[in-house]
């Protein structure tokens, strides 16, 4: 497992993070095996973990609260708040009202002091980037917190959020964490740059493509769970992506190694990315990331994934997780009373 910084925190992070989505409601609800499976990627060399107060309705942090007993100073441990969602307008989203409760009742199904990575899980329209930057910078100085991050921000919110932090004298965010694979590449174009600029660590998510690039039959994605649109045969989107996964497929076979290994390598290969969280479900998928942690892909394969998904491009920007902005929701925004 080869270490990088996370951008300017000052902290040595495994380049594969452990994602842990999938880990209680939403997934795998063998309370035991999960527990395990997050204590054998740290005896693999995975000590970056990453969580949310959402999953599984906080199941997720308390799994890896448990998982973490004894072994809490030999982990870089990331949460996130701030998840829209259909309960009380204020238990949810930036405003430093709702933040120290969110992070209170992490840090108590987590079983610890502290956070090392608090991130803020999709900009929040509704309150202004200084009161969020405030009250996460209060946290930070308070030594709940060692740093914080957003998940998610298009290029032109990373750029305001650094303007207001240098501004108003607050902390900075110092990591971002978008969608990024071989089958969305849209971040290449102006987040990905962006955070670089800012000397930002990245953490990007879902290299398998919600399961598109796991190398699971058809049928079993069909039967996804999670989101069952996202793999409808019907939809003429879905039927593209088929045919740009097979043809990814066979770049994976002339490379001498599996389609996951060449998702995973192709993500950590942009000089950008810190570390790829990957969010297996079962004990064999975790064990299938860990042997795809050494894999180092040359410009021949690399160019190979370009002719068949050219940089820059989502093959279907239905998939991104992207919060729409009140201007595009709202129709009162863009008529005139």
């Amino acid at each position: 497992m080869q270490r990088r910084y996370l951008g300017a925190t000052g902290i040595s992070v495994s380049d594969t993070a452990l994602g842990t989505m999938n880990f209680g409601g939403w997934g795998n609800t063998d309370r035991a095996e999960t527990v395990q499976m997050i204590r054998d990627a740290l005896d693999a060399g995975i000590d970056f973990i990453d969580t949310a107060d959402v999953y599984g309705a906080g199941e997720s942090e308390e799994i890896v609260g448990e998982a973490l007993q004894g072994r809490r100073d030999q982990v870089v441990l990331a949460t996130k708040f701030g998840l829209p969602g259909a309960g009380h307008p204020n238990q949810q989203g930036a405003s430093p009202r709702w933040i120290r409760r969110a992070l209170e009742a992490s840090l108590r199904r987590l079983r610890t002091d502290h956070v090392d990575l608090y991130q803020l899980h999709r900009y929040d329209w509704n309150t202004g980037l200084d009161e969020t930057l405030g009250a996460l910078s209060d946290l930070q100085q308070a030594g709940l917190i060692r740093a914080f991050g957003h998940t998610t921000f298009p290029a032109e919110k990373i750029v305001e959020a650094q303007w207001v932090a240098e501004r108003r004298g607050h902390a900075r965010f110092l990591t971002e964490q978008p969608q990024y694979s071989m089958v969305s590449r849209a971040v290449e174009t102006a987040v990905l740059p962006t955070a670089q600029r800012y000397g930002m660590g990245v953490l990007s998510y879902s290299p398998l493509a919600h399961g598109w690039l796991s190398g699971r039959a058809r049928a079993d994605l069909h039967r996804a769970p999670l989101n069952p649109p996202m793999f409808d045969s019907a939809d003429p989107a879905n039927a593209r992506r088929a045919e740009i996964v097979d043809a990814l497929t066979k770049v994976a076979d002339q490379a001498g190694i599996t389609l996951p290994q060449l998702a995973h390598a192709f993500v950590r290969a942009h000089p950008a990315v810190t570390s790829v969280i990957t969010g297996p479900r079962t004990p064999q998928q975790l064990q299938d990331t860990i042997a795809a942690s050494d894999v180092v892909l040359g410009d021949d394969v690399l160019d190979a994934i370009d002719a068949v998904v050219p940089p820059g491009t989502d093959v279907n920007p239905a998939d991104a997780y992207n919060a729409t902005p009140p201007s595009i929701a709202d129709p009162r925004q863009r008529r005139r009373a």
